[in-house]
């Protein structure tokens, strides 16, 4: 019995050990983003000048990892969040490429784009590079928002991460994007190896000197909630910001919150797994709107493998639009979530004529 003990004591000290440790080794390198940064844009070609009518599409791709045969744990699932094997890897990530050819917009915003040094989760490719060129998008950069060594969780572990949201443009841009830190709900040591969220902003220049601000997002996700709302508020800000500097603002993205509404089209079947915030219209500033497509559910929740009839659907991908701006159209398009856990959100917007 006291070699047991003494063999127990000793795993155990070790466990202790390699656990201090890991944590020790991921705060040193832990990813630390400055509150803004500067991104200079890639470019190739020619762009070309805003027209008329500016199309926009956001999308959440799931780093091509999330298909119709994937569950997660987080979503009351079982799945690690990796593809069970490159090929299926493959097929997602083509999927994805496929799409976004088959529905051409003039500014793309898309979220969960590995890229950089690569991550285990997408078999370490360049999804940045390889979206950018499949497009032949004229500039894009990409801000990081998921960066780790060696993500410990779930089993097997997510493992390696390089990670973030990605702005396309076929219009003419700024030289610079910006990389604006938005606030982390976690404290150490669950934030070393969490997402560091930001907002992407990539300004097209119009006629008569303003620009059209368009704010790429993704919004916590697996927080009690107080992330979100200060995310959100710190978001509307920004646009306040821009807006009052005569500018034409959009933001587009993932918000991890439902749309107004949209709950009535997609409610919740089971509270107990995960559910999203709720986005409320009276928080808006006077004259913003939402713009959003409750036709289609833009995600599906990964609690297994998809099934159209029983998986669990929310609308939490849209745009907000400032006063100066008009809605000509808004579409989730409905991909099936083959490719992908959310569908896009396809928008079309005009600048208003200011008196």
């Amino acid at each position: 019995m006291k070699k047991l003990l003494k063999l127990f004591a000793i795993v155990l000290t070790v466990l202790v050990l390699a656990a201090a440790g890991l944590i020790g080794w991921l705060t040193v390198t832990e990813f630390r983003p400055g509150e803004r940064e500067f991104i200079e844009n890639s470019v190739s070609g020619e762009g070309r000048a805003a027209g008329e009518e500016i199309t926009l599409l956001s999308w959440n791709i799931g780093y091509g990892g999330l298909g119709a045969k994937a569950d997660f744990v987080l979503d009351g699932g079982s799945g690690d969040g990796r593809p069970e094997s490159e090929e299926e890897f493959l097929s997602y990530f083509g999927g994805v490429k496929a799409a976004l050819l088959e529905n051409p917009a003039d500014v793309y915003l898309l979220q969960e784009v590995d890229g950089g040094s690569g991550s285990r989760r997408s078999y370490r490719y360049d999804e940045e590079t390889e979206i950018a060129e499949a497009l032949g998008a004229h500039a894009w950069a990409r801000a990081r928002n998921y960066v780790c060594p060696f993500v410990p969780f779930p089993w097997p572990p997510i493992g390696k991460v390089d990670s973030g949201i990605l702005t396309l443009s076929e219009l003419e841009v700024s030289g610079e994007s910006e990389r604006v830190s938005l606030p982390c709900p976690f404290s150490w040591p669950l934030r070393v190896a969490n997402l560091k969220r930001c907002l992407l902003v990539t300004r097209i220049p119009l006629e008569g000197g303003a620009e059209l601000v368009v704010v790429n997002l993704h919004l916590e996700a697996y927080d009690g909630g107080e992330g979100k709302a200060a995310q959100t508020a710190m978001l509307i800000d920004l646009l306040e910001q821009e807006y009052a500097a005569g500018n034409y603002v959009a933001a587009g993205g993932d918000f991890n919150q439902t749309f107004p509404g949209s709950l009535e089209d997609w409610p919740v079947a089971d509270p107990t797994l995960w559910t999203p915030g709720i986005l409320d219209g009276a928080d808006l500033p006077e004259g913003w709107s939402f713009a959003y497509d409750a036709s289609v559910p833009t995600c599906r929740l990964l609690s297994g493998p998809y099934d159209a009839e029983s998986t669990q659907h929310y609308v939490i991908d849209g745009f907000i639009l400032s006063p100066n701006l008009e809605c000509v159209s808004v579409e989730t398009l409905d991909l099936g979530f083959e490719s992908s856990d959310h569908n896009p959100v396809k928008l079309v917007i005009t600048p208003k004529e200011v008196n």
